[in-house]
């Protein structure tokens, strides 16, 4: 167990190491100075040629969101038109049929918000030419759209006033051919030299040492299962996701799997320091977001480890810990590891099974996406943790009797506006759709939804309770991972959380990304004696007491009702 322990500080550590010499290379060409990355320049000439783009013309907050929301939409009708037309279509080798329309908008409108939130399977739910065209060219797009925004943030908080933010197809293209492509394309031969399936061979028929025959599924997996990762997207090439032996085969895999999924997120929030040139602020985000993490990890690593109580009960002595839903290939330490890492940055994937998770692991998992600002996915989780800095810095101006500034610019009543709305509005589309759920659940148990609501839950109680919470708040948390007891491929899932996986990534892009605007216009103040420092640590502990008030609490009483009350009913 003390060498799994060393696996968890040392894969943490790795992912730390290479995501500051990152985010420095990203400062470097953002600011238009000398980077390793413009080796890649003739290739984004060529594409902004073929495009159309003027990469000089520059663009102010309400051109860069219109720019991204139509682009989106484009990209929503071509994924619809190919899931629902894919059993017709050619690189069908297994002869998947065809999406329901229900299920192709809500698996449309997952990928092209990061989410990846699957209610098929994926060996019998796409085809190959799924996989690659709308699946995996989706994990590389809503990525680079979550990086190009917070981009922008970039450009307004610099200290000069304008409303010239860059360019948001530079920004998107430079985050594809600079980051996510190169690196994804090392990712994936590592993977495929560690036995991923690489090819475009159908299912290979195997016969067991019982004599059973089996079909197992193949194709061209490494590419997506390492753009998954590093796009912080989470889709599965295979059902069991990455705790399938061909999505992950061995240690060395898992560990590369989760550097991966956390080295963009940690690079952008070193990127910001570099960038404005104010080290310390990055520094002091970086703790907030770090002691955030330990919060959720040291509990579940504890809960997962101790082992089950009702085994223990029965004289089972649980040497390795709570090892159901769990592979043996990994342990216990770095499956809970993996856990929160994919909960609280927004990944999704899964090394293990969530559902048989301890009920305090559950609460862990579920608090990271409640929260959604401890590190975060591609781009948007530094967005998501800007709407609680704005609220911090106003409300410790007003404590202190200081006008609320952060980097220079006020923060007055327009601002604040627009950040608490979106700060209501997470806990607020999760709760009343679980709401909405569990009504139906009790109130109309025998209408028939394509599937009758007594048939969504395989398990009753608080856990069923918590499959329906943690399903909502994966949604809203563009996450995407599940507790597979739900049954939730049919029209009330699938349309309600497509909905609220629209809500949930949109609305917290335009909130911050209108603040930045906003901010960049205003006159910039000089530093003073007087101003709020928003570099502290005094600061970062404001920030994360507003984090915990704001986020945490405001899902206190779901939590009781879900995993808090699953936890005392087997102590």
């Amino acid at each position: 167990m003390n060498k799994e322990l060393i696996g968890v500080i040392l894969t943490y550590g790795i992912s730390v190491s290479l995501a500051i010499p990152l985010g420095k290379s990203i400062a470097h060409w953002l600011r238009g100075e000398k980077s390793f990355w413009n080796f890649m320049a003739p290739v984004e000439k060529t594409i902004y040629k073929l495009g159309g783009i003027d990469p000089l013309q520059e663009m102010n907050w309400r051109e860069h969101l219109k720019s991204m929301l139509t682009i989106n939409l484009v990209w929503f009708i071509y994924g619809f038109i190919m899931l629902v037309s894919q059993g017709s279509l050619f690189l069908n080798p297994t002869g998947n049929k065809s999406m329901t329309p229900d299920l192709a908008f809500n698996t449309v409108i997952s990928f092209i918000v990061n989410c990846n939130l699957q209610h098929y399977s994926g060996e019998t739910g796409v085809s190959y030419l799924s996989q690659i065209a709308v699946i995996t060219f989706f994990q590389f797009v809503s990525a680079a759209t979550g990086i190009s925004m917070v981009f922008v943030l970039f450009k307004a908080l610099q200290e000069k006033v304008s409303d010239k933010l860059g360019n948001f197809w530079v920004f998107f293209v430079q985050s594809i051919t600079r980051i996510l492509f190169p690196l994804s394309f090392l990712i994936a031969v590592i993977l495929a030299f560690n036995g991923v399936p690489a090819s475009f061979a159908g299912n290979d028929e195997i016969v067991t040492l019982q004599g059973d025959s089996v079909s197992v599924s193949r194709g061209p997996a490494a590419a997506m299962i390492a753009i998954k990762h590093l796009g912080t997207n989470g889709g599965g090439w295979f059902g069991a996701n990455s705790s399938h032996p061909f999505e992950n085969p061995n240690y060395f895999t898992n560990s590369v799997e989760l550097i991966a999924q956390v080295i963009i997120p940690l690079a952008l929030v070193f990127a910001l320091g570099y960038y404005l040139k104010r080290r310390k602020l990055s520094m002091v985000i970086f703790g907030v977001m770090t002691v955030g993490f330990l919060c959720l990890l040291v509990p579940t690593m504890v809960s997962e480890m101790g082992g089950n109580p009702n085994i223990q009960k029965l004289g089972i002595t649980q040497p390795t810990g709570a090892m159901e839903g769990k592979e043996v290939r990994f342990g216990t330490p770095i499956s809970a590891y993996w856990s929160i890492v994919t909960t609280i940055i927004s990944t999704g994937s899964v090394n293990s099974m969530h559902d048989s998770y301890m009920p305090v692991s559950g609460a862990m998992q579920m608090l990271g996406m409640m929260t959604n600002a401890f590190y975060g996915g591609c781009g948007v989780g530094i967005l998501n943790y800007f709407i609680f800095l704005i609220i911090a810095v106003f409300v410790s101006g007003m404590m202190v009797g200081r006008t609320p500034e952060f980097l220079g610019r006020k923060i007055e009543a327009r601002e604040m506006k627009i950040a608490s709305i979106i700060a209501i509005l997470h806990p607020l589309i999760i709760l009343a759709f679980t709401a909405l759920s569990s009504y139906i659940l009790v109130h109309s148990p025998e209408i028939d939804w394509a599937v009758k609501p007594t048939a969504w839950l395989n398990n009753p109680g608080a856990h069923g309770f918590s499959e329906m919470l943690y399903e909502y708040t994966s949604a809203a948390a563009n996450n995407g991972s599940g507790l597979e007891g739900l049954g939730d491929n049919n029209i009330f899932w699938n349309l309600t959380t497509g909905f609220v996986l629209l809500i949930g990534r949109y609305l917290p892009i335009i909130g911050p990304i209108a603040i930045a605007g906003i901010l960049a216009n205003k006159k910039h103040i000089p530093e003073t004696a007087g101003t709020l420092k928003s570099d502290s640590y005094t600061f970062g502990i404001m920030t994360f007491a507003v984090i915990v008030i704001i986020a945490a609490l405001a899902f206190f009483p779901a939590l009781t009702l879900g995993p808090l009350a699953e936890y005392f009913s087997i102590k």
